[in-house]
């Protein structure tokens, strides 16, 4: 948690969350021994466990709150999602890798988190059935800012997304209206990339 605060992450309920997610139950048993250490770690389908201080750093942007309506685009091993859950969010999650969806289908809510809405699916399509959210967070790098989450966001809701190829920049959007949007970028960051439809 100091490691994390010297970082720059300020938000008490974003690091009193990290704090009681048990990291290791979301990884494989050959990386469980640097569970707790701030790197991130393969989990299969080629897919990553982002590292804590990533998870923060994009969970303090949301700026949510309890009660807030949250969709998740990349559950993946479902860390970043039981984060959320201990933040109090009302979280749905949509992720493309079936083995990744179906691991997460079990574990999550037996460890605790049985509210989380999971669902498998294009995370560049959103869950429109299930519009507006509060605040939308992509998980993984993507081209450009995907204009089909943003329109799932009510007016006043935030989306947070890594945007480029290689390298991406943190960038958080607000809704300001049902056509204008207010857009800043905080720092680059390296995520698995974002892609299309199910697999």
């Amino acid at each position: 948690m100091d490691e994390l605060k010297a970082r720059g992450i300020t938000d008490r309920v974003v690091l009193a969350a990290i704090g009681k997610v048990p990291r290791h139950l979301f990884m494989d048993s050959s990386f469980v021994q640097f569970a707790y250490r701030d790197k991130a770690f393969p989990i299969g389908a080629g897919q990553t466990i982002s590292q804590p201080y990533t998870v923060a750093f994009q969970s303090q942007l949301l700026k949510v709150n309890a009660g807030s309506k949250v969709l998740e685009v990349g559950t993946g091993s479902g860390y970043q999602a039981a984060v959320l859950a201990e933040m109090g969010v009302d979280l749905y999650s949509v992720e493309r890798q079936s083995s990744l969806y179906k691991k997460c289908k079990t574990l999550l809510p037996a460890i605790g988190y049985p509210k989380i809405r999971l669902f498998l699916g294009d995370g560049y399509a959103g869950l429109p059935g299930f519009q507006p959210f509060d605040a939308i967070l992509v998980t993984a790098g993507a081209l450009s800012v995907p204009r089909q989450l943003l329109l799932q966001l009510k007016v006043g809701g935030t989306l947070v997304v890594p945007v480029g190829s290689k390298v991406q920049e943190m960038t958080r959007v607000v809704r300001l209206s049902d056509d204008e949007f207010e857009q800043q970028c905080f720092g680059s960051f390296q995520f698995v990339p974002m892609l299309p439809g199910i697999v």
